[in-house]
C-alpha cells in the first residue's frame, strides 16, 4: 500500500503572491514549506499579477470552488496609446496611437464599463476551448473565435491619472478578465490601452491585508510546524460570503451520515455553509425542495479553529 506523504493539515492559507511566479509555482512552494499532503488553489493569478491567492489544504480543497466563484477586487494600472498581443506589458506591441484623453473622458469611459457587460475572453488566458488552453493556441500563433460571456463590474474607481497612464480599483464578478476590461476602455477612448500592473486585493470576504508572503512562510517553516499552522485560517472563515445554517445535533448527525435533512423553515434554494449548533463547520450543502442535501462535507476538523 502506498504511504500518503505529507502532513494531513486542513485550512486556508492567504498568500500574497509575488510577481513573476505562476499560481501553481506559488502553490507548490507553499505546499512544500507546510509539508501538506493535499493542496489546491482557488483560481489562477497571472505571473504578472501580485496579491491575494487563497490556497486550500486538506479538507479545505472540498470547498475551493466556492472561493473560485466569489467576487473579487483588483488594483490595476494601465498605459494608454499602446496595445499589445497579450493585453499586458509582457506582450509585443501591435499598435501605437496618440493619446488625447482628459480626466472627464476617462471617467466617462470607466462609467461605460461598469454594470453588466459582455466580455470576450483573451487568447492569452487559461480558458479551455476544444480541450486546449487558449494560451497554448496563442503560443502557436493560432486565434480562435471566443463567445462573449456575461460579467459584472460593480465599481471602477479612478485612483490617479497621469496623461497616458491611470490606476483604478475594480470590484468584479468571477470570470472577469481585467486585461480585456482595460483593452475595452482603451478602445472606447480611441487610443487603445494595455495592463501594466495588477494586484488582487480581495476574494469574497478575504483581504490581502491578512495575507502572508513567501518570505514570511519560509520564516515560519524555520520556526516549526506550529508557526506554519498558525498561518492557516479555518475553512469556514473563507466562506463567510455564503449563506450560513446551523443544525441541532440530530439533524447534524443525519447530514453527516449522508442523508438529506427536512427543514421546517428552509432558506432560499442554493448552496449553504452548514454548522453544528455549537459552531463547528460540517461542510457545504444544497437547499432544494425544502430539504438540505449533503454535498461537500468535511471528514475531520480543520486546523486553526474549526474543531
Amino acid at each position: 500500500m502506498r504511504r500518503r506523504r505529507g502532513r494531513p493539515i486542513s485550512g486556508v492559507l492567504l498568500l500574497d503572491k509575488p510577481a513573476g511566479v505562476t499560481s501553481n509555482q506559488a502553490l507548490q512552494t507553499a505546499r512544500r514549506l507546510l509539508d501538506a499532503a493535499k493542496a489546491g488553489h482557488t483560481g489562477t493569478l497571472d505571473p504578472l499579477a501580485t496579491g491575494l491567492l487563497p490556497l486550500c489544504f486538506g479538507e479545505a480543497t472540498k470547498v475551493s470552488q466556492f472561493l473560485l466563484g466569489a467576487d473579487k477586487t483588483y488594483r490595476a494600472r494601465a498605459r494608454l496609446g499602446i496595445t499589445t498581443t497579450t493585453g499586458d506589458s509582457e506582450g509585443e506591441i501591435v499598435r501605437e496611437r496618440p493619446v488625447a484623453v482628459d480626466q472627464t473622458a476617462l471617467a466617462a469611459a470607466l462609467q461605460a464599463h461598469t454594470g453588466d457587460l459582455l466580455q470576450v475572453p483573451p487568447m492569452h488566458s487559461a480558458l479551455k476551448q476544444g480541450g486546449q488552453r487558449l494560451y497554448e493556441l496563442a503560443r502557436r500563433g493560432e486565434t480562435v473565435e471566443r463567445a462573449a460571456r456575461p460579467v459584472y463590474v460593480g465599481r471602477l474607481e479612478l485612483l490617479c491619472f497621469e496623461g497616458d497612464a491611470f490606476e483604478v480599483d475594480i470590484d468584479c464578478s468571477k470570470g472577469t478578465y481585467v486585461r480585456s476590461l482595460i483593452e475595452d476602455i482603451g478602445e472606447t477612448l480611441g487610443c487603445g490601452a494595455h495592463l501594466t500592473a495588477l494586484r488582487r486585493l480581495r476574494v469574497g470576504v478575504l483581504d490581502v491585508e491578512r495575507a502572508v508572503d513567501l518570505d514570511r512562510l519560509r520564516a515560519c517553516a524555520q520556526a516549526g510546524p506550529d508557526a506554519l499552522d498558525a498561518c492557516l485560517l479555518p475553512m469556514a472563515d473563507a466562506l463567510a460570503h455564503l449563506p450560513q445554517l446551523r443544525l441541532d445535533s440530530p439533524l447534524a448527525q443525519r447530514l453527516q451520515r449522508g442523508q438529506a435533512v427536512e427543514l421546517a423553515a428552509p432558506p432560499a434554494p442554493g448552496w449553504v455553509a452548514v454548522f453544528t449548533a455549537e459552531g463547528d463547520f460540517l461542510g457545504m450543502a444544497q437547499v432544494a425542495d425544502g430539504r438540505l442535501w449533503p454535498r461537500r462535507l468535511v471528514s475531520q476538523p480543520a486546523a486553526g479553529g474549526d474543531a
